[in-house]
């Protein structure tokens, strides 16, 4: 299987090539050529399997060149090291109702669900490295709207030969995210603030990237970039497999019969996480509605009800910040996946660089509503279902979660969908303190990291042991940038 830039398709690499480089050379998103299929059979067979079987058996369908035991130490180290994840089901499936159900993805090191796949990205990296026969240092270069810069972090920290530089929007990440990344530990981490939010930390990376004479400087230097944004292929793969994997357990126990269909409603930024989940739709898994819940950044909404995507709008700070983004970048591959052509794809990307909006052809709109639909909800809509499900039923959402369940239950009331469905949560409700106390109408706060204490309390429950540990921890790091020193911080970090 080769991998293809979705802006030239002639330019093709192998799985390893394409992990190493992070993004296309032309500006380019790499992805699949082609999409391998999973039957009911195979599904059925996964339902006895743990995570790690599942995830071996999904990668190994995009990743030729490696060898089921290659993959099958990888999924180790990733998801079985003791204490790594609190839930020896890795990506357990909480259930609230017979046709509503939570996926959480937050038991990892971070307790946010980018370590599904940053616990996995640094395995496959070394390996493509060594099957490239690369022998320079890889300089990573991350933007962050909050969890990838952790988690990218904790899965690179002391990985040898590599190098790892987060760009956080200093304004833009809760306390305790800010927290986690500018005390992380490890001899090849850094860290640094940008003035601006996420969009503009993500540019510029992505103009680091095409820099030709900042490649060449590096490459004199004895490194090379690559990325672990969802703009590299091997932080979408491990995402599939959760999906895939969902399933599977599902119908496994017996909540669905194989092969009825289950929607997914996922809290959506960047479109990495539910690109994933259609990937696995486009696999064979009977996924019926892909739901993308956005907060009052709702430029997705508009895209899928319209076709148009113009990101010239008031960029609002939310109280779900990693999803505080009016530039996805994981649009680009579904363009490409649905049909759009190398022309047609540069021609929506340069018009969204040059005026900011893009409209989508007809036939290509319909393709998205048929797999996709949307919505959006405001701060006060998500606090409010916080509060409520956790008086129904003592069950704690953080606030992305809380804007899909709010989408998933507008969006049941407006078709009367009555498809199980799976609520992608997408990080745990101790990483955003202060706005779930709100929302169980606790106004006093704890200073510091007490409120993580004073959470607990309140939920009843305990906070997970790596955010409980944040107390006392020293800070590392404290530069801030504007957008055009971003290059200057790389520089200085080599």
């Amino acid at each position: 299987m080769h991998y293809i830039s979705t802006r030239d398709s002639s330019l093709r690499c192998t799985a390893a090539e394409a992990i190493v480089r992070g993004l296309s050379r032309d500006g380019g998103l790499l992805l699949p050529s082609s999409i391998p299929t999973l039957t009911l059979e195979d599904l059925r067979a996964m339902g006895p399997m743990d995570y790690r079987q599942r995830a071996v058996r999904v990668m190994k369908l995009y990743l030729e060149e490696f060898s089921e035991d290659e993959l099958a130490d990888f999924a180790a180290r990733a998801y079985a090291v003791p204490g790594k994840f609190d839930d020896p089901a890795v990506a357990p499936i909480h259930s609230t109702h017979h046709k509503t159900h939570f996926l959480e993805l937050w038991h990892g090191p971070t307790c946010a669900f980018k370590d599904m796949a940053l616990q996995m990205l640094p395995h496959l990296l070394t390996a493509s490295l060594r099957k490239t026969g690369e022998d320079k240092t890889a300089c990573i270069l991350v933007a962050t709207s909050g969890d990838t810069g952790k988690a990218a972090l904790e899965g690179f920290r002391d990985v040898a030969g590599t190098k790892i530089l987060v760009f956080y929007p200093r304004d833009g990440v809760s306390d305790i995210q800010k927290l986690q990344m500018v005390t992380q530990e490890g001899g090849n981490v850094g860290v640094c603030a940008v003035e601006g939010n996420f969009d503009d930390a993500q540019s510029g990376v992505k103009r680091i990237f095409s820099d030709e004479a900042m490649r060449a400087e590096l490459a004199a230097r004895g490194c090379f970039l690559s990325s672990a944004n969802s703009i590299n292929w091997g932080r979408v793969l491990p995402q599939i497999v959760y999906y895939v994997s969902t399933y599977a357990e599902l119908a496994h126990r017996g909540d669905i019969a194989l092969g009825d269909p289950v929607n997914f409603c996922v809290p959506t930024g960047n479109f990495g996480n539910i690109l994933a989940g259609y990937y696995a739709r486009r696999m064979g898994v009977p996924i019926g509605k892909l739901i993308c819940a956005s907060n009052a950044n709702n430029v997705l909404t508009d895209f899928i009800r319209t076709g148009v995507y113009d990101r010239n709008r008031p960029f609002h700070t939310t109280i779900s910040p990693s999803m505080d983004i009016l530039i996805s970048s994981n649009l680009e591959r579904l363009l490409t996946l649905l049909g759009a052509s190398d022309g047609e794809v540069r021609g929506y990307m340069e018009q969204l660089r040059t005026t900011g909006r893009y409209q989508v052809a007809p036939a290509l709109l319909e393709q998205i509503q048929e797999a996709f639909c949307c919505g959006f909800c405001d701060d006060g809509r998500t606090k409010n279902a916080i509060g409520k499900v956790f008086s129904h039923g003592r069950y704690l959402m953080d606030p992305h979660t809380a804007v899909a369940y709010t989408v998933m239950m507008d969006h049941r009331a407006a078709t009367g969908d009555a498809t199980p469905t799976v609520v992608v949560s997408t990080a745990s409700p101790f990483k955003f303190c202060d706005s779930v106390l709100d929302a169980l109408g606790i106004a006093d706060r704890a200073a510091g990291t007490g409120v993580i204490g004073q959470l607990a309390e309140a939920a009843g429950q305990p906070a997970p042991r790596p955010l409980a540990e944040l107390a006392g921890r020293a800070v590392r790091f404290e530069g801030v940038t504007d957008p055009a020193g971003m290059a200057g911080a790389v520089r200085a970090m080599l």
